[in-house]
């Protein structure tokens, strides 16, 4: 490649992705200079200022055309906006957080959890514009290595060891499975480009490759399973949640999630939308196993939701919270009605300020109690009525509360249970029924802060960075809550929101 070609592509439609990368690389330099005794938070500010500057280049290309760079591997399109804008969001707030985290045990390497978090920012960024095979899969290790790191970072601490274990374990089986799906792709299409695949698996030269596809299609699911943490493929969520920094564990349950749903709509659906199953009652490959997959987000909202009624330690609730969230989010994407993509991405929208909102006050919570057990919630109405009324409103729409997003964000899903030819009663019953079960550990948190004494009478004050989290997502919970058009309209002006497909 010549520097005439080079200087011929649009490197403008990769500014985001140039900002983060830039703003990782000096917070590394910044940290391997400063003195050992210096404070790494104001750190946090500079990669807030990258955010928010990768935020503003995002906007600006909404109604831009799709514009495809380096031979097609990497694609601007509404698809990637509209995704990047969720995870720029959610990692400028988690930030905020990471800011504020003191743990008992210290933090020693908090300068290094600001240029990791960023790299791993970097990766779901790339995932999104992937368009290749080769570049998602990088962007996809990036963000997986990085996590890995960020989830032991506490070094001393051996829950926080466990966790980066068990991630790390777990982790690799999941990449190896998904490669070994994504080995037959490419020796079924000769090509890692993701366009040139989708036309060649959809007319497939030999009908027996029918059979490869689906077991490439099988392998891929399963590893992207495990990167979600859908059940039964959720083992390690609650380990990793438990031990991991708290604002690491805000990243995976928002940011992490997030970046899986987009590898699963980039590459599963674009590949295998048309791809044919030789049965002429259910001619494409994917309606052919929707059933297997209806299955699979079934059991997913039932072992999230029933094994967290058992749960005392809170992050463990919420991880299992987490798990029974992707089997909502499985239905949208099981059910392949229409409006599939604008429910997955309201839904994540409203995930992300429920679920940080929520874990905003936990840290505060667990790091004033030095527990987290969920007794700690004891009386906080009494305590600090605000903050109570505001972890009530999370906690609300976590449940599915009608006026909260995630009530919208559900009803959406549920709605197109029911729109498809033919409907999805069974699951959108399994799903009402979980989302009755939530109630009762949702509700458990309710009622220690409404009912139960405290036992200690001390005011929870919220730092200045936990505050404006805390601000931010009362204010999206509720609005998207009440007002959920202005979400979907903004959803409106990408116009051809499948246009990846394309």
């Amino acid at each position: 490649m010549d520097i005439d070609t080079l200087l011929s592509y649009e490197w403008g439609v990769m500014a985001p992705e140039f900002i983060i990368l830039g703003v990782a690389t000096l917070l590394s330099l910044l940290d391997l200079f400063m003195g050992k005794d210096k404070d790494r938070k104001p750190l946090a500010w500079v990669g807030i200022a990258g955010i928010i500057a990768a935020i503003a280049f995002t906007v600006s290309f909404i109604g831009n055309d799709v514009t495809s760079i380096l031979f097609d591997t990497f694609r601007l399109d509404s698809f990637s906006i509209a995704f990047k804008l969720v995870l720029l969001v959610g990692a400028g707030l988690v930030l905020l957080l990471a800011m504020n985290y003191e743990p008992n045990d210290g933090l020693e390497h908090r300068g290094e959890f600001y240029y990791l978090f960023l790299t791993a920012l970097l990766g779901s960024m790339i995932m999104t514009s992937s368009s290749d095979l080769i570049t998602l899969f990088v962007g996809l290790e990036l963000l997986s290595i990085s996590s890995y790191v960020l989830a032991g970072l506490r070094k001393r601490n051996k829950l926080s060891n466990e966790s980066a274990m068990k991630y790390v374990i777990n982790g690799s089986i999941s990449t190896a499975i998904f490669l070994f799906g994504v080995s037959y792709v490419y020796g079924l299409a000769g090509t890692t480009n993701i366009r040139e695949i989708f036309l060649v698996l959809s007319t497939p030269a030999d009908s027996q490759y029918i059979y490869l596809m689906a077991i490439a299609l099988f392998m891929m699911f399963v590893g992207l399973s495990f990167k979600i943490a859908a059940a039964p493929f959720h083992m390690w969520a609650p380990d990793v949640y438990q031990g991991a920094p708290t604002p690491v564990t805000a990243f995976l349950s928002v940011v992490s999630k997030t970046a899986g749903f987009v590898i699963i709509l980039r590459l599963i659906i674009t590949l295998f939308v048309q791809a044919p199953s030789g049965d002429g009652e259910a001619p494409y490959l994917l309606f052919h196993l929707q059933d297997y997959l209806a299955i699979l987000a079934g059991v997913t909202m039932i072992i999230g939701n029933t094994i967290a009624l058992r749960q005392r330690n809170i992050k463990r609730l919420m991880a299992y919270s987490s798990i029974a969230h992707a089997g909502y989010l499985l239905v949208a994407f099981v059910t392949f009605s229409y409006f599939m993509m604008d429910a997955i991405w309201f839904y994540l929208v409203a995930y992300l300020f429920m679920n940080l909102g929520f874990f905003a006050i936990l840290q505060v919570i667990t790091q004033k109690s030095g527990s987290e057990d969920i007794s700690q919630f004891a009386g906080l109405y009494k305590r600090s009525p605000v903050t109570a009324v505001a972890l009530g409103v999370f906690i609300l729409s976590l449940a599915g509360i009608p006026g909260t997003a995630g009530f919208i964000g559900k009803l959406k899903i549920f709605i197109g249970a029911f729109i498809t030819d033919p409907a999805h009663y069974v699951l959108a019953s399994v799903m009402i029924a979980t989302t009755v079960i939530s109630y009762f550990y949702y509700f458990g948190i309710l009622t220690q802060m409404f009912f139960r004494p405290a036992t200690d009478d001390s005011k929870v004050k919220l730092p200045a960075g936990v505050l404006a989290v805390v601000i931010i997502a009362v204010l999206g919970t509720v609005g998207f809550g009440i007002f959920p058009g202005v979400a979907f309209e903004f959803i409106q002006q990408f116009g051809n929101f499948a246009d990846f497909i394309r």
